[in-house]
């Protein structure tokens, strides 16, 4: 009877350890952004459509224009996109839907997309994004005529 009783213990237990793993790949949420600038890789420089609109679950989040960025979120370790590129103002407009594994060592990743529209590999378009934390502001005096100061 004791013998019966661990048995269902450790079972229990390895049952929720494993289910506890799978939720750590699968429900693991990303916030990807994608930009649509100028990208160089090895020598070469990739230079971004007039416009791209960005689809995620038949969803538009985004439009961009040269220079700008957009976001979206995705829940689980693949994340699938379509666009809608326009590569000339006024130009001729074609879709293009991409698949790819996200990888599980990055929270916020970056999507350069004129170098993953250009077939480059991974190391070019795929980055972490980090945000740059703002400069302390620095106080400034200045003397007026009479030699008073005045602080900013």
């Amino acid at each position: 009877m004791k013998t019966k009783a661990l048995l269902f213990r450790l079972g229990t237990i390895l049952i929720l350890v494993a289910i506890a793993a799978a939720m750590l790949v699968i429900g693991r949420g990303h916030t990807v952004y994608f930009e649509n600038s100028e990208a160089t890789f090895e020598g070469q420089t990739f230079k971004g459509p007039y416009k791209v609109t960005v689809y995620v679950d038949g969803e538009q989040v985004a439009k961009l224009y040269d220079g700008e960025r957009g976001m979206a979120t995705c829940i689980g370790q693949t994340f699938k996109m379509e666009m809608k590129i326009m590569n000339e103002k006024g130009g001729d407009e074609q879709f293009v839907a991409v698949t790819m594994p996200l990888p599980r060592d990055m929270d916020g990743i970056l999507i350069n997309l004129p170098a993953l529209l250009a077939g480059q590999p991974e190391a070019a378009y795929l980055s972490e994004f980090i945000i740059a934390e703002p400069e302390p502001e620095t106080e400034t005096t200045e003397a007026d005529e009479f030699g008073l100061t005045t602080e900013f």
